[in-house]
C-alpha cells in the first residue's frame, strides 16, 4: 500500500512537471542562459558549510503560476450573503484555481498557492471598494465571502482547504486593528499620487531589492495608522501590519484586476524569498555520526540523506528560499559542533532541500 502511494505522488509530480514546463504561461527564469542561483555566493551566507550550487534547480527565483487553466467542474452555490463584486476579479481567480489544484497546494503553498490567494482576496475586496467605499468587512460579511471564494475556488479544481493551507481567516478580511477603512479617509490622510506611481507597476526583481513601492506602502500604512491616536510616537506594532493590507485593497482598487495581481505577487515574492519555510527536524543522528572528527563517511552521509529526506517531504523553493534554508541548516549544524563542510562530502545540493529534489531520485517504475 505504501508503495503505491509513493508511485501514485511520483506520478502526480511527474505530470506536473510536464504541465509546468509545457504549460506555464509566464516567463521563468529558466530562459536565462546560465542560472541565477549560481552567480550567488552561498558561502556569504554559511560561511563553513555551504552546498554546491553546480545543479540546476527546478522553480526559479520568481514564482510563476505552474499549470495551464483547466475547465469548470462544477457551479458553486453561494451563500447569496456576500455583497462582494467576484466578477471583478475572475480572471484573478482562475489564476489561482489554477495555483492552488487539489493534488498539488499543500506542497506549492508557501511558493504559489498562499502567496495567489492572499493577492486574490486583495484584489477582490479592492475592486469591490470602488462601489461600496469601503476597504474591509465586518466578521460576519467576512466570514460568508471567504466560504463563498473557497467555493468558487473548489469548483475550479482547487484545494478545498486553503484556509487551513495558508493559515487564512475571516479576521483577514475585516480592518483588525487598523483605524482606517473608508476610501475617502484613506484619500484625505494618504498622498494617494505618491503611492499610486510607486505602485502602479514595479518591476519585481529591482523591486525586492530598491524597496520603492514598499516603502511607499509602509509610510501609507503608518500615516492611517496614527488616525486617532493622541501619543503619536507609541503604534503598536501590529496595528501598522494591519494597515498595510488596507494599503494594499486600495491599490488594487485603483488597478485592474490583472495589473493589481502582478504588483501584489511581485512584492510578495520579496517576502517569500528572504525567509526558509521549512521545519528543521532534530539532527541528534546527524551529529553523533558527522559531529567533531568524522570517524565514517559512509555513516555521516546516510545520516545526513535521512535528514534531508525529511526536509524534501515538506514543500517546493525557490532558488533564493533553497539557499537560506542551505545556509540556516549550515549555522545549526556549527552550532552543534559539526564543523566539517559536509555538504561538499555528501554531495549535497540546493534542490537537496526540497520536494523536487524528492522526485528527481524517486523512480517511477
Amino acid at each position: 500500500m505504501e508503495q503505491r502511494l509513493v508511485c501514485t505522488l511520483a506520478l502526480h509530480l511527474a505530470l506536473f512537471f510536464l504541465l509546468y514546463f509545457c504549460g506555464s504561461h509566464s516567463t521563468p527564469f529558466f530562459d536565462v542562459k546560465e542560472p541565477v542561483l549560481t552567480e550567488i555566493k552561498v558561502n556569504v551566507l554559511a560561511p563553513d558549510i555551504s552546498p554546491s550550487g553546480d545543479s540546476r534547480p527546478f522553480l526559479p527565483l520568481l514564482a510563476p503560476s505552474p499549470l495551464i487553466p483547466f475547465a469548470n467542474n462544477t457551479v458553486p452555490i453561494l451563500s447569496g450573503l456576500c455583497t462582494l463584486n467576484f466578477s471583478s476579479a475572475e480572471s484573478v481567480m482562475v489564476i489561482t484555481a489554477t495555483d492552488c489544484r487539489a493534488s498539488f497546494a499543500p506542497y506549492m503553498a508557501n511558493v504559489v498557492c498562499c502567496p495567489q490567494f492572499d493577492a486574490t482576496l486583495e484584489i477582490i475586496l479592492g475592486q469591490s471598494s470602488k462601489y461600496s467605499g469601503r476597504l474591509a468587512l465586518n466578521k460576519t460579511q467576512a466570514s460568508h465571502c471567504l466560504s463563498d471564494v473557497e467555493k468558487i475556488l473548489e469548483s475550479q479544481g482547487a484545494n478545498e482547504e486553503l484556509q487551513k493551507i495558508c493559515s487564512f481567516h475571516p479576521e483577514n478580511l475585516t480592518v483588525a486593528s487598523c483605524p482606517v477603512t473608508d476610501v475617502d479617509e484613506f484619500e484625505r490622510t494618504v498622498d494617494s499620487s505618491r503611492l499610486l506611481a510607486a505602485c502602479g507597476r514595479i518591476d519585481p526583481v529591482n523591486e525586492c531589492c530598491d524597496q520603492v513601492c514598499q516603502n511607499s506602502i509602509l509610510d501609507a500604512a503608518k500615516k492611517i495608522s496614527l488616525n486617532g491616536i493622541s501619543n503619536k510616537e507609541v503604534v503598536p506594532h501590529g496595528r501598522i501590519d494591519d494597515c498595510k493590507n488596507i494599503v494594499l485593497r486600495w491599490l488594487a482598487s485603483r488597478l485592474d484586476a490583472s495589473s493589481a495581481n502582478g504588483v501584489l505577487r511581485g512584492l510578495s515574492n520579496c517576502n517569500v524569498n528572504k525567509v526558509c519555510p521549512l521545519l528543521f527536524p532534530n539532527m541528534t543522528n546527524v551529529v553523533k555520526e558527522c559531529g567533531n572528527v568524522i570517524s565514517n563517511q559512509t555513516f555521516c552521509c546516510k545520516a545526513m540523506e535521512s535528514y534531508m529526506s525529511q526536509l524534501q517531504q515538506q514543500s517546493f523553493l525557490t532558488n533564493l528560499q533553497a539557499l537560506n534554508c542551505a545556509a540556516s541548516l549550515g549555522m545549526r549544524l556549527q552550532k552543534a559542533n559539526v564543523s566539517y563542510d559536509i555538504y561538499t562530502l555528501c554531495h549535497i545540493n540546493l534542490q537537496d532541500f526540497s520536494v523536487q529534489g524528492q522526485l528527481y531520485y524517486m523512480p517511477l517504475n
